[in-house]
């Protein structure tokens, strides 16, 4: 990939020097493959992870008809929403995040998408509310405990707000469900990655929040997403 990218002896030298210093290859390189595409990802910014393409796949099966409302938050470099846009050209797709260079990134990636910056619903243009079909996040989810322990590749060249997700990793998964109710249309959908060891306390933030839950997983993908909806009593 190295070699592919540089266009000459020098740059090659360069950019292998960024690898062997530790820099992820694909902040190196500038892109990421994700569910086939190539995400465009500048130094600094979070490398969408091949698991997630679970969660883009579970987004884009959960979408309804031919122009689906679908928000991404945390949207990072907008991986997940590239791949919906993709599977889904008619969707009404926003996506929100608190990194500028992420959603710099974003935008590259999403050409013609609504993509705001700032802090999750916050981000989002009050219209939205009540009408969102499907809600998608890749929000942190690390212990911060064990950022420490994370390859060197994500702790020292990733942004830490898109790693650490307080205490038990769940800290922005409850704020995103706590006001979920507010955003969904009647029939959306809520999904979140969590890990595997986290679903016990996720599934209980959902049921709190007045979601009902359902647990699916990707052993090929080792990826588990939660899916919420509206409760009716």
């Amino acid at each position: 990939m190295l070699v592919e990218s540089a266009r000459t002896t020098e740059q090659l030298q360069v950019l292998l020097a960024r690898r062997v210093a530790g820099e992820p290859l694909e902040q190196v390189v500038g892109w990421a493959e994700f569910c086939g595409l190539r995400i465009q990802v500048e130094p600094g910014v979070f490398v969408p992870r091949r698991r997630t393409e679970f969660l883009a796949d579970r987004a884009i099966a959960a979408a309804r008809g031919p122009s689906p409302t679908v928000v991404e938050l945390c949207c990072g470099s907008g991986a997940v929403s590239a791949a919906v846009l993709a599977a889904l050209p008619g969707a009404l797709l926003h996506a929100a995040d608190i990194d500028a260079a992420a959603t710099r990134c974003a935008r590259r990636n999403l050409p013609g998408a609504a993509v705001h910056l700032g802090d999750l619903y916050a981000a989002l243009p009050p219209r939205l509310s009540g009408q969102v079909d499907v809600l998608v996040a890749n929000a942190p989810y690390v212990p911060t405990d064990a950022v420490a322990l994370m390859p060197p590749e994500a702790r020292e060249h990733e942004p830490r707000v898109a790693l650490d997700g307080g205490p038990d990793g769940l800290d922005v998964h409850r704020r995103i469900a706590t006001s979920a109710a507010i955003w969904l249309a009647r029939d959306g959908v809520l999904l979140i990655e969590v890990s595997a060891a986290q679903v016990p306390t996720a599934t209980a933030i959902f049921a709190a929040a007045a979601l009902d839950v359902e647990v699916v997983h990707s052993h090929d993908l080792d990826a588990t997403v939660l899916l919420g909806r509206l409760h009716r009593s």
